[in-house]
């Protein structure tokens, strides 16, 4: 086990987090840029990013440049113009359009470059980064407790370790744990020279068929990445490693596509977590272990990092560490969770029969209330971040 020693007192607030994913690096940076003294435990040996490709919209951008990094995170992205969805046969039945104008930008971007950047950036500012450290609980005095290694004690304890969060469980914050009806299988495979050269290889297109989707996502010059949705309950669908042919059959048009998918796929079951609060005493909880959502919208990133850049902001002035938690969440979990609703009405829409699911996105593409509320979380302007 990875020995860490404790804090030397240093006349600096300190900071012990548990999890170096977005949430976690993303409040290490803000927590270092307002002169706090951070460390993040990560239980991996490596800092590594599931889930292969990741929606950055307006939001998360304005975080990214908060906490100096989007230059270097963007760094080879796929500016986002168009998106389409697809119905059964194939017609398109939906279709959003962005530019690249401050305001009205998406990009898409390979996850583990985000990480990359967010991590670099850490370091840059002194932050300590300690691979192979699991946090296993936490005390609401700002006690971290560690596998293997002495508790370590600090003015502030942030848990960004994940939906199986043990720092959350061991403080009995979890209210709800609710499972939906879909998942999705991700994977990322190499972009084709034609896909680079061509207008449809460069938009992002949703194709339904039956209660199975694919989204197709180009991430850079060289990666797509693929989600292929379907409910739980298909058992062919889910099937990793991949059952070519149950998919070929659903989308005899995607076969060459879904011929290029080789191995390293996984399956994972959308699900909503919500706590009874995200704090309790000195300890905070951020990113997927507070509110997971499906990822319908592209904002589990996005909600990540404007909450991770929003307790920073919180505790700056704040009377007390407790005092500035509190002022955090009244503030910022009012959003989160329209979006965790939004995202999980959409994973219902895997459940309707065809035909009414494309009279249902036909109409939803149309109407200026759905797409508000779609994009409300994409439009806002973050807790700390430039209009």
């Amino acid at each position: 086990m990875n020995h860490v020693e404790p804090s030397i007192t240093t006349g600096r607030r300190r900071a012990e987090l548990a999890g170096a994913g977005i949430a976690g690096l993303a409040a290490a940076i803000a927590l270092a840029e307002r002169g706090w003294s951070v460390r993040v435990h990560e239980r991996s040996s490596a800092l590594r990013a599931e889930g292969a490709g990741i929606y950055l919209w307006e939001n998360g951008l304005r975080v990214l440049e908060a906490l100096g990094t989007l230059e270097t995170a963007l760094h080879g992205c796929h500016p986002g113009w168009r998106r389409e969805t697809r119905d059964d046969r194939n017609r398109v039945v939906a279709t959003a359009q962005w530019s690249e104008e401050r305001g009205r930008r998406v990009v898409s971007v390979v996850r583990q470059r985000l990480l990359g950047a967010l991590a670099d950036r850490a370091r840059a500012l002194g932050v300590e980064i300690v691979l192979g450290s699991e946090a296993i609980a936490a005390r609401a005095d700002g006690t971290l407790v560690l596998q293997g290694s002495d508790p370590v004690q600090a003015d502030l304890v942030v848990a960004a370790d994940g939906v199986n969060s043990k720092v959350r469980d061991s403080l009995a914050l979890l209210a709800t744990r609710r499972p939906l009806a879909d998942g999705a299988i991700r994977v990322m495979i190499p972009r084709l020279p034609e896909e680079r050269a061509s207008e449809e290889g460069r938009k992002y297109v949703e194709y339904w068929s039956g209660h199975r989707r694919v989204l197709y996502t180009p991430c850079s010059d060289e990666d797509v990445y693929l989600a292929l949705t379907t409910l739980d309950t298909d058992v062919r669908g889910k099937a990793v490693p991949l059952d070519v042919g149950a998919w070929c059959e659903s989308f005899p048009h995607l076969r060459p596509l879904i011929h290029r998918i080789g191995g390293g796929a996984r399956w994972d079951r959308f699900e909503t977590i919500r706590l009874q609060r995200w704090s309790a005493g000195r300890v905070a909880i951020v990113g997927d272990a507070a509110h997971a959502m499906a990822p319908n919208l592209g904002q589990g990133g996005g909600c990540a990092l404007m909450n991770g850049l929003a307790l920073a902001v919180a505790l700056e002035g704040a009377a007390s560490v407790e005092d500035g938690l509190a002022d955090w969440e009244r503030t910022e979990r009012p959003l989160t969770e329209h979006t965790q609703r939004v995202s999980a009405l959409y994973s219902r829409v895997t459940t309707m029969p065809p035909l009414l699911r494309a009279a249902v996105l036909a109409w939803a593409g149309r109407s200026k209330w759905v797409t508000g509320q779609r994009m409300r979380t994409a439009l806002h302007v973050p807790t700390g971040a430039k209009a």
